[in-house]
């Protein structure tokens, strides 16, 4: 077991799948030399030389299209958007080409390409830096998204993405970069790709979360825990597919539910859950589903992300009405 923050499980995830398959290419605006804006591919050029780590153009649109293109000649790129914001530009060659080509071909062609994007606020970014772009990509067909929240699974995560024949888009919480646990790197993953984590077992109320939000619900929780409540943290993971399952067998046990993502509430990842449970567990429900989210606005600036993002208070807010109910 070593322990490490996100950024270095990150780093040694990638180093493992260059290591294991030479069809790995990083690719990306300063991966190189420079080793990432958040140092998350520092010293692979080094190791791995510049046909394996590639610095791109700045243009993310011809970062994507490029690698596309690599995918569909057999190599396993894994490209980096520095920003979540930026990657708007590369965002036709995602929907309208990555996403479709199995489709388009009846399976005969796939895309092994993996997306790598910092997300989210709460670093005191300027503008573009801090957004929450998942609801667009899990909207769309095609497409695998995953979010790991801790060193753990960002380890384990990010070589199951390199490995998987799909293109997956790898959303990384910027704020819990540098978070730390144990990390044991020679151990098989505990879960597969795409299957939610019961990250603290309760029986008041399920609080579904994802990203950098599962931190601040077990935060939560504690909290909770103090005045005599016990809520059920569910670590997501995966946001297409959704492990519906976990959520269900939760929201059954606990008959609550509140869910938190700090990206906007409408049409966000947080309504897709509430509709499905509201749907499948409906006769287990002692309550309303409660949604914390960000609010419906452009991301504001630094200095008010506070007032922006859920915390710990907010969730505590919800789930003092859902037991009220």
């Amino acid at each position: 077991m070593t322990v490490m923050n996100l950024v270095t499980a990150l780093n040694t995830g990638l180093r493992r799948a260059l290591e294991d398959d030479r069809r790995v290419v990083i690719m990306g605006e300063d991966v190189g030399r420079l080793g990432g804006v958040f140092r998350i591919t520092d010293a692979l050029q080094k190791d791995f030389g510049d046909t394996r780590v590639i610095d791109m153009p700045l243009a993310e649109s011809g970062i994507v299209g490029t690698a596309f293109g690599l995918a569909l000649r057999g190599y396993r790129p894994v490209c980096e958007i520095q920003f979540d914001g930026f990657v708007y530009p590369a965002f036709d060659q995602i929907v309208s080409q990555v996403a479709k080509i199995h489709y388009r071909t009846r399976g005969a062609v796939t895309a092994p390409l993996t997306i790598r994007i910092p997300s989210g606020g709460g670093i005191g970014a300027v503008e573009h830096h801090s957004e929450s772009p998942e609801a667009y990509f899990a909207h769309t067909a095609g497409l695998r998204v995953v979010y790991p929240s801790n060193p753990v699974d960002g380890f384990h995560m990010i070589r199951q993405s390199v490995a998987a024949d799909d293109p997956v888009i790898f959303l990384e919480p910027k704020r819990r970069y540098w978070d730390t646990a144990e990390v044991n790197t020679d151990a098989a993953p505990e879960l597969p790709l795409h299957r939610a984590r019961v990250a603290r077992s309760g029986n008041d109320a399920t609080v579904v979360a994802y990203g950098s939000m599962v931190a601040t619900a077990l935060d939560a929780a504690r909290i909770a825990e103090d005045e005599g409540r016990d809520l059920e943290v569910v670590d997501l993971r995966s946001l297409s597919p959704v492990d519906f399952d976990t959520i269900e067998a939760s929201v059954n046990k606990t008959g609550r539910l509140v869910v938190v993502h700090e990206a906007p509430k409408f049409l966000g990842v947080g309504a897709e859950i509430a509709a499905h449970v509201a749907e499948h567990c409906f006769y287990q429900l002692e309550s309303p589903i409660r949604r914390v989210t960000g609010f419906d606005i452009p991301y504001p600036p630094a200095k008010l992300e506070q007032f922006h993002l859920p915390d710990a208070d907010r969730i505590l807010a919800a789930l003092d009405r859902t037991l009220a109910a």
